[in-house]
């Protein structure tokens, strides 16, 4: 009996990564992730995971952290449905980097999806009413907003996606 086929990639924790190799082309990402990415987790500022394969190449990346977003800054009619607190617990989706060797394979997407899902589940014990991400450029701006992301009106480079829309995409596909 053949046992199954293990899956192309993995999503971790950032641990002993081997981080060399790794670009994005995205400067800021890549310094990030090659220097400042360890010392985040250590002190407890961010949460990055990798994406690896089976070789332990690390295919891309992303971080999440706790975050607070000013109710008046969300959509009104995101806004309304949420109570009229100054701060909403948030979760930041603070950096995301593909690897420029492994591009056209959607692993954007699912680095995103894995970060989403893993917002989600998290909300059981600590609270978010969605996730904010900060588009880096127009490109990634695009893809927030091609999944689901809407902009902050006066920050348009700052996305939101409510927890609620997140929790609707992977429920229904639990069941």
């Amino acid at each position: 009996m053949n046992s199954p086929a293990e899956p192309p990639f993995r999503f971790e924790p950032l641990k002993d990564h081997h981080r060399a190799s790794f670009s994005c082309g995205v400067a800021d990402l890549d310094e990030y992730f090659l220097n400042r990415a360890s010392q985040d987790a250590r002190r407890k500022v961010a949460a990055p995971f990798a994406m690896v394969d089976a070789k332990e190449t690390v295919l891309g990346y992303y971080t999440l952290s706790a975050y607070a977003i000013r109710s008046m800054e969300l959509p009104v009619e995101t806004a309304k449905k949420l109570p009229r607190y100054p701060l909403l617990p948030a979760t930041l989706l603070g950096r995301l980097g593909v690897s420029q060797n492994h591009r056209g394979r959607k692993l954007g997407r699912l680095l995103l999806m894995d970060a989403l899902y893993r917002s989600w589940k998290n909300t059981a014990e600590v609270a978010s009413v969605g996730v904010v991400a900060e588009a880096y450029d127009d490109t990634a701006r695009d893809f927030y907003l091609h999944h689901e992301f809407i902009a902050v009106p006066e920050h348009p480079r700052k996305l939101f996606i409510a927890m609620k829309t997140i929790e609707k995409a992977f429920a229904s596909r639990q069941k």
